[in-house]
């Protein structure tokens, strides 16, 4: 496991740029910037702490499948921490195995820093080594993405 960070300026609120992120004002904006991963990309849960979360998308063979995590910490408009701890293979959980335990423990954390009318994401996640080259070329673009969205 390697521990990455991406930054963005975003011109807009924290508040916005969290709404935006969470997709809570509506779920479309989540989907827009996180189809940089994948094209069916969404979310099942609740942003709540302490709540189970499925992040879902569909393969090429229309299969369900994701990351189930936990949301370990949730302050709005400033920092939002998951906790992954397993795999969903269809409808089907798997904490335990080889797959799984690629993933189990990490943290992908979200921090908002507001300053001027300018909103600094940082990302800060924990990848296996061998999805580390897929997410340096896909955080930057979905980052991009959600820029977009929350500066419209």
């Amino acid at each position: 496991m390697k521990k990455i960070q991406y930054k963005k300026d975003i011109k807009a609120s924290a508040e916005k740029v969290y709404n935006t992120m969470l997709g809570l004002d509506t779920i479309k904006t989540y989907e827009q910037w996180t189809s940089e991963f994948n094209p069916t990309s969404t979310y099942e849960g609740s942003w709540e702490k302490g709540s189970k979360i499925y992040f879902v998308g569909t393969d090429e063979n229309g299969k369900r499948g994701g990351m189930v995590s936990e949301i370990a910490d949730n302050v709005p408009f400033q920092f939002v921490s998951i906790r992954h701890y397993g795999i969903l293979d269809g409808d089907t959980e798997i904490t335990e195995g080889p797959e799984a335990e690629k993933w189990a423990g990490s943290l992908e954390n979200y921090a908002l820093q507001e300053h001027n009318g300018v909103t600094t994401l940082t990302v800060e996640t924990d990848v296996a080594d061998d999805y580390l080259d897929y997410f340096n070329t896909t955080w930057p673009k979905a980052l991009d993405k959600l820029k977009e969205l929350a500066e419209k």
